[in-house]
């Protein structure tokens, strides 16, 4: 893959440069995934903040997660895509919705998170690593 890839949301609002590849990406089943998706899970790509580079402004919405941490995302006003969630005690980590990018080969999970709340139709691939709830 050639880096920097362009994403942005639905309205074109909010745009993005990821510059480098992510350190992996993981698919999450928790019901609150389930929620945010309207699917059976969401893909994150977890990524240093410094590597991408985002124009146009995010509104913001935050819940306490069942660690105790804070689940933060940002996303588009105008036509409500998420572009990213993070914990504020790390803002340097984030966790990159990676379906608005231009170029979509790196969605590969790599691993399966919270797959104790997945839907009974899904099948896991072979070969990824499962966590029961958060790695």
């Amino acid at each position: 893959m050639k880096y920097p890839i362009k994403g942005s949301c639905q309205c074109g609002q909010v745009s993005y440069e990821l510059l480098e590849p992510p350190q992996m990406v993981v698919a999450c089943h928790c019901r609150e995934c389930q929620k945010l998706s309207t699917s059976a899970f969401s893909i994150t790509a977890m990524v240093d903040a410094k590597s991408v580079v985002f124009s146009g402004e995010m509104a913001h919405w935050q819940r306490p997660a069942e660690s105790g941490n804070v689940s933060a995302a940002k996303f588009c006003p105008g036509c409500g895509n998420r572009i990213y969630h993070y914990n504020p005690d790390q803002p340097d980590q984030i966790k990159l919705k990676p379906s608005n990018l231009s170029d979509t080969r790196l969605i590969q999970p790599v691993a399966h998170a919270w797959v104790s709340e997945k839907q009974d139709w899904f099948e896991i691939p072979a070969g990824v690593k499962v966590f029961d709830k958060q790695p």
